[in-house]
Formats: C-alpha cells, structure tokens, sequence
C-alpha cells in the first residue's frame, strides 16, 4: 500500500506539469492510472474503517441480542465478499496487467458446431465484461457460412483487463446435442481463444512505414450488431513477418486504422515473445506446441451440466450461467493457482 502511495504522489507531480496536456493520450492513460489508484486505497481504507466499527459493536452486543447479532453477521458476511474480491487485484502485478486485453477466438475443426461455439464464447466474453463495467468492441469479424464465426477479434477495456483475462487463453471445448443436425447427435466443438495486452507502441519494436501495407476495405459479412457494415475498414500487413491486422468496428477510418496499429503492436509483441520462447526451448532440446493441445475448460450441457477447468479443478453446475459471463469463480481460481502454485479447488 506504501508503494501505490508513494506512485501516487509521482503521478500528481505529472499532472501539474505545465504540458501535461500536450499529449493527450499520454495524459488520459496517467490520468486513469492516478484514479484507479486512488479508488484502490481509498477502498482498503474504508474497508478497514468498517471493520473496526464492526468489531467495536460487536464488543458492545449482548448475548441475548439476537436481532442485531444477526445484523453483525451479515455485515461481515459482505465485508468478506468484498475483501476476497479485491483481494484478487493484489495478485495482478505482473508487467502488463492494468492494461486493456485483446481477444482473439478461433474456430476449431467441425465446420459450423465449431463456429457456432465461437459465437457463443464470444457472447459470453462480452456479457462478462459488462458484469465487470468494462467496454468491449469488436475490432474484426469473420462470420461462418452458415451460422457462427470462424474468427473474431475485440477489445476489452477496463482497469486489470488484461490480468484477470490472460488466464482464459488456451482451447475451450464444448459438449453438446448438435441444434445443426437433423438427428440431434450429441457433438464435441473446440475453440481456441487468444489474449494479448494491448500496447500503443513498444520502444524496442519500431515499426517502419515502408514496411508496411495498408488497405482499406468495406466490411461486409453478416456481422450482425458486432461490426459497422457500411463504412471503411483497415488492413494493414506487417510485410518482415506477414503479420495481418484488420479492424471494421467504427464508422471513421482513422479510428480503424488506430485501432489497428495497436492491434499490430500487440501481435509482434506476441511474435518477439514466441520467437524468445523458441530460442529457449531449443537449448533445452525442444517442448510439444502447446496451442491445439492447451485444453483449459470443458463445458458440458449433455448429456449432464457441467463446466470443468482442467487446470484448477474449479466447476459449476450451471453451465447456462457460465455462458451469461459468470466467469468470476474459474478466473479468480486460475490467478490464485497462478500465485500459489497449486488449484485451490473453488466450486460454485
């Protein structure tokens, strides 16, 4: 608490400086920064006030008393849930965990019960978000022929985004009576979801304009409420490495190709740390490919209700919830193991 304290005092001195507003953008991040950590302290501190009241009336309670003694237990009951919720922030202190998330899932084999998943996942992502009070945009869509996705892309902006999300990335696999076959079989579909921190530019990758290629393009595609389908849209291609970016969400080009270039730094960002993580691997003579193989969470609806994640033993038996975004439980279990090193065996 000292330390965020202490950062506090460094951001206020760079908001009184005379051009703080000069870069904007640059500006607003602090700005949002400086409040979010204010919000954080004054949190514990007011809790911590509330304990201290609690505990004082609870001193001052006679035995017999039942109708506040009850009233003393539902408050602590509340100031638990509320500690045990914020308490998860305290673990999210890794380089890039206050930042906005990029998601991006992708169909597995299986035609349209794979791209109908991917729909699905992503409608659960999105309603997720909204329980947090965050904002999500898809940024590129690629719907499938007859239902479904094959691929989506789309931002998540809120305060730690990208550290209560980052655990989500890995294959998720679903069981189900396929809705798309005329004898309603039971159908295994995979769908394997991707997220990266979103960066507005990284000092040590510089991005030169003749090496890139930029294209603008009219969305097209039943995208539905997720895209903007009349206005221009951005591709550009990172031509050294061939990476690809799209973005179609807003109806200004300029925004798209914004967007898009954050998108870019974000997949080279990926591309520097997979090319790293390559070299090491093959001085300690090599590892499996985790991508296809990296099944975190099966979510059964037959021929039993059950959502299972792989890693830390967490379950619920309403799936229906899990996909209307209560995520909390498996994301609050994976950052726990993630800390302590072992699943903490949470169920809902």
């Amino acid at each position: 608490m000292a330390e965020k304290k202490k950062k506090i005092k460094v951001l206020e001195t760079e908001t009184e400086e005379p051009d703080f507003w000069q870069d904007q953008e640059k500006a607003s991040k602090i700005s949002q920064e400086l409040a979010d950590l204010k919000e954080e302290i004054n949190f514990w501190e007011n809790l911590k006030k509330e304990v201290e009241d609690l505990l004082a009336l609870a001193e001052i309670t006679e035995e017999g008393d039942e109708s506040l003694q009850k009233e003393i237990k539902e408050k602590y009951r509340d100031l638990k849930k509320r500690f045990e919720k914020e308490r998860i922030k305290t673990f999210l202190n890794g380089p890039y965990d206050r930042r906005n998330a990029i998601l991006t899932i992708y169909a597995g084999a299986g035609g349209t019960e794979a791209q109908d998943w991917t729909e699905m996942l992503l409608k659960m992502y999105l309603k997720y978000a909204e329980k947090k009070g965050w904002e999500a945009k898809v940024l590129e869509i690629h719907p499938g022929q007859e239902a479904g996705l094959k691929q989506v892309t789309f931002l998540v902006k809120g305060p730690y985004a990208y550290g209560y999300l980052k655990g989500e990335q890995g294959v998720h696999r679903l069981v189900r009576l396929s809705p798309f076959n005329a004898k309603n079989l039971r159908h295994t579909s995979f769908a394997l979801v991707e997220v990266l921190p979103e960066f507005d530019r990284i000092p040590e990758i510089k991005i030169r304009p003749e090496d890139l290629k930029i294209e603008t393009f009219r969305a097209s595609g039943p995208g539905g409420q997720y895209v903007n389908k009349t206005e221009s849209a951005v591709r550009i291609t990172h031509l050294p490495t061939g990476i690809t970016v799209a973005c179609q969400s807003s109806r200004l080009q300029g925004e798209n190709k914004e967007r898009a270039m954050k998108l870019l730094y974000s997949k080279l960002y990926q591309y520097l740390e997979k090319k790293r993580e390559k070299e090491k691997e093959s001085l300690r003579g090599g590892r499996v490919a985790p991508e296809w193989g990296n099944q975190i969470r099966s979510y059964v609806l037959h021929p039993y209700k059950l959502v299972k994640d792989l890693r830390t033993g967490a379950e619920s038996t309403q799936p229906e919830e899990v996909l209307e975004g209560e995520l909390d439980p498996f994301i609050e279990a994976e950052i726990l193991k993630r800390v302590q090193g072992k699943g903490s065996g949470m169920s809902v």
